[in-house]
């Protein structure tokens, strides 16, 4: 690919944030822009396109939101601003300048998604504002309301001379009505001298989203993104959108007043490690979306689009070339030690079998691959003693299988090795790289993100970060970005207990409204909770065959890894489903779910449906109604737990029917369990 053909995102934001600017100069000259006069206005209100949610901005004094939904309030008054280090806060004592609004109602088409042909339907307030004082600086934020949330955003325009800014502290506040149940991170802070001194800020962002009240969410430490809380009005989700050089957003309780039940959280930025604050850039500049994902049921949360609506669309000019699929995994979990090139011939020759386009060459193909801590003589363009590459890529070539590698951040890092090493591995033919262990979501870790990505992408490699933030929508802006880790997943069964039925089935709800997630379904080794063992080999999974199987419709990731060794998986009941299932979607349907108790989800993949059932730790049957499938008769294979799956659960039965949109079906569950459906329409 061309490098000059990449539409770079810096670039496109300098344009729109010239714009901007552009508006912000007429606005205080007195320009003809069409606006809402300011002197008459001492409240904004913006509504959905459905009028449902409301955003009410007081643009004067100090600056704050509401938000309500089908009347309810959902945010009591909510403080924005920026404080920056030359002691200027944005947003203490304003001014409104102008009110501007605009509507959109486009569609663009998403291959990698949960839904082919997504909409972005929304109404937009762009407030410009001067702040007080003898500064008079002049920014905007911009509010978006759609019929399933509310993103807003700050924009700070070059004027007055300044060429940049740091940033000390975003104040930005959710103010919830009231103490609400929510589904939080489980984050703890690492202690002060590791991680360069990051404190609560450092880690992963593999955990748990368990069920508390707000007030139960620490003050003095912080708590990860994406939060789900049930409000009087409706479920609503936080996360951000279109993090570019910025730094990750995070939340922490604000003390509560006396005598009221409302509970505000403010926003809690991950600091530069130069000390620079927390974020250092030249102007003009945006923030990212803060976003509010909005929905009457938990489900309505899944089926968003909205935090990709929210991101810059996509900077590759032609990515065709980005392809989706499943992998084999030759991976530690499943008890692989140290690489050979016979062993990984193995795996990509099981890959070929079920005609999986990928295999992922994990840690230890190259010299120097990290073992505990950086090695000096790391090198990712070497491979070690033992791996012969060019015989792997040939083997893989003629298995029809294209292979990705593992790297750890330090050694791609090194003097920028990235850009030599990915220019060779292009020549090598290989499909992608999983960069892992960074831990980290301040400015200058989310640059090094997409530069990495944008290298990736000019030669023509996905890639899949693991020790990674939360998705932000990057992979509608470089699509070759195309999972990533972020996720309590299914490699926590090699240590720990933590990879519960419940675990599983909040995941849908909380983590991957956040976007992809690359959970490594498809452990085979299937036990009762009870009976479950971690540290020993072959690794197991707690719960059912069903339940595994069900993973795979459940959960998003244009590029699924399969967790299991070949030995476990050849000739076992479900894995023709694995040889079956796509991983995007043309439409997604959420049929019926409740946090942490069950989800019953609808797939379409060109003509044919997927349905996917997951299940916590207790015994339940749902009725589902087929009224999704079209008009004529279906044919239905269904994978599903077996009258014994609670006490032996790699058990499944499998019956084919013919079935119309007619129909209803009796979904009975073990526990940890689930099914799998396909449904084919018939001549």
């Amino acid at each position: 690919m061309n490098a000059q053909r990449l539409r770079l995102p810096y670039e496109l934001r300098t344009r729109w944030m010239s714009a901007l600017l552009a508006v912000l100069v007429a606005a205080v000259g007195g320009g003809t822009r069409a606006a809402e006069p300011a002197s008459a206005l001492t409240t904004l209100e913006l509504r959905s396109p459905d009028g449902r949610i409301v955003v009410t901005v007081n643009p004067t004094g100090a600056l704050c939101y509401r938000v309500a939904v089908d009347g309810t309030p959902v945010l009591n008054e909510s403080r924005l601003g920026l404080r920056l280090r030359d002691g200027g806060v944005l947003g203490g004592d304003v001014a409104l300048v102008e009110a501007a609004r605009a509507e959109n109602d486009t569609t663009w088409i998403n291959p990698l998604g949960k839904r082919r042909e997504v909409r972005d339907h929304h109404k937009e307030l762009t407030v410009t504002l001067r702040e007080k004082g003898a500064a008079g600086r002049t920014f905007a934020v911009v509010f978006r309301a759609f019929d399933d949330g509310v993103g807003f955003r700050y924009m700070l325009p070059r004027a007055g001379g300044a060429a940049d800014f740091i940033l000390e502290e975003e104040l930005t506040q959710f103010a919830f009505t009231a103490d609400n149940l929510c589904f939080a991170g489980d984050h703890i802070a690492v202690p002060p001298d590791a991680y360069d001194s990051r404190g609560g800020f450092a880690g992963s962002q593999e955990w748990e989203f368990r069920k508390q009240r707000l007030s139960d969410l620490p003050i003095e430490t912080v708590t990860g993104l994406p939060l789900l809380t049930h409000t009087p009005a409706a479920w609503v989700a936080v996360t951000e959108a279109d993090l570019i050089d910025w730094a990750g957003l995070w939340l922490a309780r604000e003390p509560q007043t006396a005598g009221t039940s409302a509970v505000t959280l403010r926003s809690r930025l991950a600091p530069r490690l130069d000390g620079q604050g927390l974020v250092k850039a030249s102007l003009p500049h945006a923030s990212p979306w803060r976003v509010l994902l909005i929905g009457r049921e938990p489900g309505r949360l899944i089926e968003s689009d909205l935090v990709l609506n929210l991101s810059t669309p996509c900077q590759i000019a032609d990515p065709s070339w980005v392809k989706p699929g499943m992998t084999a995994w030759d991976s530690w979990w499943s008890g692989i030690g140290q690489k050979d090139t016979g062993t990984m011939k193995d795996f990509i020759q099981f890959a070929g079998e079920m005609g999986w386009p990928y295999q992922l060459v994990d840690g230890g193909w190259y010299v120097g691959t990290h073992t505990g801590k950086p090695r000096p003589d790391a090198d990712i363009t070497r491979p070690a003693p033992g791996v012969d590459m060019a015989e792997l890529r040939r083997f893989a070539a003629e298995n029809k299988v294209r292979l990705w590698v593992w790297l750890y951040w330090t050694d791609a890092a090194q003097g920028d090795a990235f850009k030599q090493a990915f220019a060779l591995y292009e020549k090598w033919g290989l499909a992608g790289v999983k960069i892992d262990f960074m831990d980290r979501d301040d400015q200058e870790m989310v640059n090094w993100y997409e530069a990495v990505t944008r290298s990736a992408a000019e030669h023509h490699l996905m890639v899949n970060f693991h020790g990674a933030y939360k998705p932000t929508g990057m992979i509608r802006t470089w699509p070759n970005q195309i999972t990533r880790e972020g996720i309590l997943g299914n490699e926590y069964n090699k240590w720990s207990r933590r990879v519960t039925a419940e675990h599983r089935v909040t995941l849908p709800f909380t983590r991957f409204l956040a976007g992809p997630g690359d959970f490594t379904p498809g452990g085979f080794v299937n036990r009762p909770a009870d009976r479950f063992q971690p540290n020993v080999s072959p690794t197991q999974v707690q719960g059912t065959r069903a339940g595994q199987l069900a993973l795979f419709v459940a959960y998003d990731s244009p590029v699924m890894c399969v967790s299991d060794h070949p030995t476990n998986l050849r000739g076992q009941p479900g894995i023709d489903f694995l040889k079956l299932v796509p991983t995007v979607w043309d439409e997604t349907r959420v049929l019926s779910g409740v946090v942490a108790e069950h989800l019953v989800i609808a797939r379409r993949s060109g003509a044919d449906w997927y349905l996917g059932a997951l299940n916590n730790g207790y015994t339940r049957v749902r009725s589902v109604k087929l009224d999704f499938l079209g008009a004529g008769k279906w044919q239905l294979r269904w994978w599903r737990d077996a009258a014994d799956s609670g006490e032996n659960p790699g058990h499944l039965e499998i019956e084919e029917r013919v079935v119309s949109a007619d129909d209803t079906l009796d979904l009975s569950m073990a526990p940890g369990g689930g099914a799998v459906l396909r449904f084919v329409r018939l001549p």
